[in-house]
C-alpha cells in the first residue's frame, strides 16, 4: 500500500454531524488552504485557528461555556489550577510592583509570591481578608494585584468580599482576581456582586478556577480557567498566556466538557451533604471548632450569607490540642474506612488532610495557635449516613 495515499487520502466527512457531547479535536499543526490563510488568520479573536497551542474546537467550545457559568465574557485554559494563578500573577506584575494576598490564600499562590515573584523584584504582602479597613492602609502606588479567595483555603474563612472591593475601586490602577475553585461559578456571581460597574463588571476583574475541581468531578483532570469581563484585561491575559505556551490536552478538555452539564447538580448534593457532616461535628465533644461558611458561627458566616446560598463541599474541624495530640488526630484519620486521605476535592469520593495549625494564620481566630490539629474533609457524593457512621467509629481511635 501506497503511503502517500494513506497520508493525503482525498475522503472528507460529511458535514452537519451533531451529537449531545461536542468533538474532539486534537492538533498541533493546523492546516492553512492558502498562503493568504497563512498570512491573515487571527487566533486572538477566535475567527480561526493557526496551532494546536492557541485552541481548537474542542477548547474553544469549553472557554466559551466556563465564561457562561462564571458571568464573564472571555475565559483562557490552563494546564492546572495554580497554573492559571501563575498566568494572573505574570500578566498582571511587573518588577517594582506590589501584590497584597489574603492570609487565607492557596499556599501555592502564597508561595510563589515568596520564591518566583521575588526573585523578579515583585514584592509582596498578606493581609488580613475580614478586615476591609485595614486593607484600606496597605494599598499603596506600587499595589497593583489584589488577590481574593472565598473561602479561604482550608480554614473556611468567608471574606468582607464587598468591603474588600470597594476599597479596592478607589484604586483605578489596581486589578482585582479572586479565586473562585470554592463557589465554582455556582455559589455567587464574582462579576456581578452588585456594585457600580467597572469595566462592564459589577464584582471582580478576574476571576480563577481550579477546573480539577467541581468542573471535572472525577478527580482525574488538572485544569484551570481564568475569566474576565474587561477585553483589554483579557487580551493582557491572553498575550501572556500565548508566550508561556499554556496549552491543555484535548482529552482533558473533553472530559471537563463531560462533566460541566451535570456540576450544579453534583454541587448541590455535595453543599447538602456536607451541611449534614458539619452540623454532626457540632454536637462531637471533641472538636473546638467546626469551620463552615453556613454555620452561624463559622468565621465571616454573615458575608456568606450576604452573598451566598450554597456552600460547596467542604468541612474543617480543629480538635482540642489539650486533649489529643497530632499523632491521635492522625491516628483517627487513618482509622477513616470511607475517606481517603488525598488532597484536592469536588470528586464523587470523599477526602481528608490533617495540616498542624502552628504558623498557619497570621490573623484572625487562628492567628497563633499552636496547639490542635485542623482536619479538613472534602465530601464526596457517598451515602451521609455511611460517611457520618465512618466518622464515628474513626474517633475510638482518638482515646
Amino acid at each position: 500500500m501506497d503511503a502517500t495515499k494513506l497520508i493525503h487520502h482525498p475522503y472528507q466527512a460529511p458535514g452537519g454531524f451533531q451529537a449531545v457531547v461536542p468533538g474532539v479535536h486534537k492538533a498541533s499543526t493546523v492546516i492553512f488552504e492558502n498562503t493568504a490563510a497563512l498570512k491573515t488568520r487571527q487566533w486572538k479573536d477566535k475567527s480561526g485557528y493557526t496551532y494546536g497551542l492557541h485552541g481548537t474546537p474542542t477548547t474553544f467550545i469549553l472557554e466559551e461555556r466556563l465564561a457562561t457559568l462564571e458571568g464573564g465574557l472571555q475565559t483562557l485554559l490552563a494546564p492546572s489550577g495554580l497554573s492559571a494563578l501563575a498566568l494572573v500573577n505574570m500578566a498582571c506584575l511587573r518588577t517594582g510592583d506590589e501584590v497584597l494576598i489574603p492570609d487565607n490564600a492557596y499556599a501555592p499562590n502564597k508561595d510563589f509570591a515568596r520564591v518566583e515573584l521575588a526573585q523578579w523584584g515583585i514584592s509582596h504582602r498578606f493581609y488580613d481578608p475580614m478586615d476591609a479597613a485595614a486593607l484600606a492602609g496597605m494599598i499603596t502606588e506600587r499595589t497593583r494585584l489584589l488577590w481574593l479567595e472565598a473561602a479561604g483555603s482550608v480554614t473556611l474563612e468567608f471574606p468582607d468580599l464587598l468591603g474588600l472591593l470597594r476599597v479596592a475601586r478607589a484604586h483605578p490602577h489596581l486589578v482585582t482576581a479572586l479565586d473562585n475553585t470554592w463557589g465554582a461559578g455556582l455559589a455567587f456571581d464574582a462579576f456581578d456582586l452588585g456594585l457600580p460597574d467597572k469595566g462592564g463588571s459589577r464584582g471582580v476583574d478576574i476571576s480563577v478556577h481550579a477546573l480539577t475541581k467541581y468542573p471535572s468531578g472525577g478527580g482525574d483532570v488538572l485544569m484551570g480557567a481564568v475569566t474576565t469581563r474587561d477585553e483589554h484585561l483579557h487580551l493582557q491575559m491572553k498575550l501572556t498566556h500565548m508566550r508561556l505556551g499554556l496549552g491543555v490536552g484535548a482529552n482533558d478538555v473533553e472530559l471537563v466538557l463531560r462533566g460541566l452539564p451535570s456540576m450544579p447538580l453534583r454541587y448541590a448534593a455535595h453543599d447538602a451533604a456536607a451541611r449534614q457532616v458539619a452540623q454532626w461535628w457540632t454536637k462531637r465533644p471533641e472538636v473546638a471548632r467546626v469551620l463552615h461558611p453556613a454555620l452561624p458561627d463559622s468565621p465571616g458566616h454573615a458575608h456568606w450569607a450576604q452573598l451566598c446560598s450554597a456552600a460547596g463541599g467542604l468541612v474543617s474541624v480543629v480538635f482540642d490540642g489539650t486533649r489529643y495530640s497530632p499523632e491521635r488526630v492522625d491516628a483517627f484519620v487513618d482509622a477513616l474506612k470511607l475517606f481517603k486521605i488525598g488532597y484536592s476535592w469536588g470528586g464523587p469520593m470523599s477526602l481528608v488532610v490533617p495540616y498542624g495549625l502552628r504558623g498557619m494564620r497570621q490573623f484572625g481566630e487562628l492567628a497563633g495557635q499552636t496547639d490542635g490539629t485542623l482536619v479538613r474533609f472534602a465530601i464526596g457524593l457517598e451515602e451521609v449516613g455511611d460517611l457520618l457512621a465512618d466518622l464515628d467509629q474513626a474517633l475510638g481511635a482518638l482515646a
